[in-house]
């Protein structure tokens, strides 16, 4: 609606959104099929989850899915968007590895990445994809802000092991 809504208006044609109804499909996909551990326990285990969000209940709950994830989808074969075929799902940690990391992290949080000359770099904010060595030696004042705030303390780990590495 944003996009069709700017091309309307740079026509000259009026668009008011007042007494209009919208609907968003992917609202409807998600509420009707959730992304969260009690639902792919259901669809994995075929069984519903009892005292989800207890710490003994959502590690057993987790194992069990992970466990049912290889038995339904090793060796079988999917295309990425190149058109290469593999069959992705092995119980092997390295290929699982692979398979599942979207970024190579720095800290857990993935405030702090890896760029492909395996830099540590921000993944947040307005030094978004610079390298924190450069942050801290052009704005040291950065350090103790990230210090101070609400970042996680593996993540202030992380960044005080740069800024030790830098002297």
């Amino acid at each position: 609606m944003p996009v069709l809504v700017e091309e309307f208006l740079r026509a000259d044609i009026d668009f008011d959104l007042r007494n209009r109804k919208l609907i968003d499909v992917q609202n409807i996909f998600h509420t009707m099929e959730p992304r969260n551990l009690t639902a792919a326990y259901k669809f994995y285990c075929e069984k519903p989850l009892i005292n989800a969000h207890s710490a003994e209940a959502d590690t057993l709950a987790t194992y069990e899915i992970f466990k049912a994830q290889i038995a339904r989808y090793e060796n079988t074969e999917v295309e990425d968007d190149k058109g290469n075929k593999t069959k992705p799902v092995k119980n092997d940690m390295a290929v699982l590895s692979t398979l599942t990391t979207r970024t190579k992290n720095a800290d857990l949080a993935g405030r702090i990445v890896f760029n492909e000359k395996g830099e540590e770099v921000f993944s947040f904010g307005k030094h978004k994809d610079k390298t924190v060595k450069e942050v801290f030696t052009k704005e040291p004042s950065y350090y103790n802000w990230m210090m101070q705030g609400d970042f996680p303390l593996y993540t202030k780990k992380i960044i005080t092991q740069i800024r030790l590495s830098m002297k």
